[in-house]
């Protein structure tokens, strides 16, 4: 709906070609977002073109309620990972439902962030662009509310930044990152190299030490056992830099990690950690569990460790239509790689909305085998219904490459009714 915020008016933009899938006549119409959905069209029966991306509105609601109790449970702060759906519409939703901030990669996301009214953002990156960290400089001179933390990896990128942000009114916030290992990725990579880009930022006057941090999904061979080690040695340098009064300059120790594989082993770890010469910020970075998949994430979630503490719901399905049918084991769909994610898995078919009745049944016998630009190459065996103008509902693996495809996917209720249009920044 319109309103008075950035988030808000993000309902006054016009629907125009811009956007897949919308309805034709909205267009003509004149019609915002805002507008086209007070009118709670039916995405099957109310004028969308095919293929269209729909986002379970339950699921959606579901999934940030889930994490939103989980963090709590555990004790930890939660700032998700903007960079799966770059939705300011669905980082309101996650700070309603008690996220600390959100994270970012890159410090574009950062801007996109800011234009939307986000006041924490921790960026897991180091920063060494000089025109960024100007950027940045200015956002922390112009908001005394605004909190920004990044990750620091390395004595050169200290100097770096040191160099960019001189004249700045007050420090920006840095956290060590430390390696999950050799051959994996950013991040220093034993304990001394931490030190020394500590000693780094304690030379700086332009920056201010406030923790450690780092990412366990990159763990070579992770398994249990060897995400919870590296975990331990994170937190064991975060005990080390306090007893050494490196974090002087802060009212509180960040400690952040977590993807959306391992959180489980990070709420474990943390949970261990010693009371401190300071108020420990345990901050939880998942970002994919927003609308979980189909694929990747339903096999790497920690929920299938722990099913006591709940599950996460798929929340997309990628609707195509059945344009050709040349023979009784093929046929293709009008959705391909400008329209699906591909890079992890192939789309799973799951169901098929019969063209001639509307009734939705289960997609016996039928595969996507490949994907072309535009074109859906299924396979399917002798039990499978399938007629050319079906509509083939299919499951899409790894979020964040879903949601980038996307500029502007309705919100659908399990009726089918669009009660949203969920916009993204990519």
């Amino acid at each position: 709906m319109a309103g008075d915020t950035p988030v808000g008016r993000l309902a006054d933009e016009p629907v125009d070609h811009r956007f897949k899938a919308l309805p034709p006549d909205a267009e003509t119409a004149h019609l915002t977002v805002g507008s086209l959905a007070a009118e709670r069209r039916n995405l099957f029966t109310g004028g969308f073109t095919t293929p269209v991306l729909a986002l379970s509105a339950e699921s959606v609601e579901h999934n940030l309620a889930l994490l939103e109790t989980y963090s709590e449970r555990h004790g930890l702060a939660f700032a998700p990972h903007g960079k799966t759906s770059m939705s300011p519409q669905l980082f309101a939703r996650q700070l309603a439902h008690g996220a600390w901030g959100i994270t970012a990669a890159v410090p574009h996301q950062a801007r996109v962030y800011r234009a939307y009214g986000i006041q924490r953002i921790f960026l897991a990156n180091e920063v060494v662009d000089p025109a960024a960290l100007r950027w940045l400089a200015h956002e922390l001179d112009a908001d005394p509310d605004f909190r920004f933390i990044c990750y620091v990896d390395s004595v050169r990128g200290v100097e770096l930044m040191d160099e960019a942000l001189r004249g700045a009114s007050r420090p920006l916030d840095v956290v060590v990152e430390l390696g999950a290992g050799d051959g994996a990725r950013t991040g220093a990579r034993t304990e001394a190299d931490c030190a020394a880009v500590a000693d780094a930022v304690a030379a700086a006057g332009t920056l201010r030490l406030v923790g450690v941090a780092g990412y366990e999904g990159e763990v070579p061979q992770a398994d249990g056992d060897r995400v919870r080690a590296w975990l331990r040695r994170l937190t064991a340098l975060a005990a080390d830099f306090d007893k050494a009064g490196r974090f002087g300059g802060t009212d509180e120790i960040v400690v952040s990690a977590g993807g959306s594989a391992w959180f489980d082993a990070v709420a474990d770890v943390f949970a261990e950690i010693p009371e401190l010469s300071l108020p420990v910020l345990k901050l939880l970075r998942s970002g994919a569990y927003v609308s979980h998949d189909d694929g990747h994430y339903r096999h790497l979630t920690p929920f299938n460790r722990i099913p006591d503490e709940g599950r996460l719901q798929p929340a997309f399905r990628l609707w195509a239509q059945v344009v050709s049918r040349p023979s009784p084991e093929q046929a293709f769909v009008n959705a391909g790689k400008r329209d699906a994610a591909y890079d992890l898995d192939l789309p799973e078919a799951q169901v098929v909305r019969d063209a001639r009745t509307g009734e939705i049944r289960t997609a016996e016998g039928i595969t996507v085998s490949g994907l072309s630009d535009q074109h859906g190459w299924v396979r399917t065996t002798p039990e499978a219904d399938l007629e050319v103008g079906d509509w083939v509902g299919m499951g899409l693996s790894h979020p964040c490459t879903s949601f980038d495809k996307w500029q502007l996917i309705p919100l659908v209720e399990a009726d089918g009714t669009v009660t949203d249009y969920i916009r993204t920044f990519f």
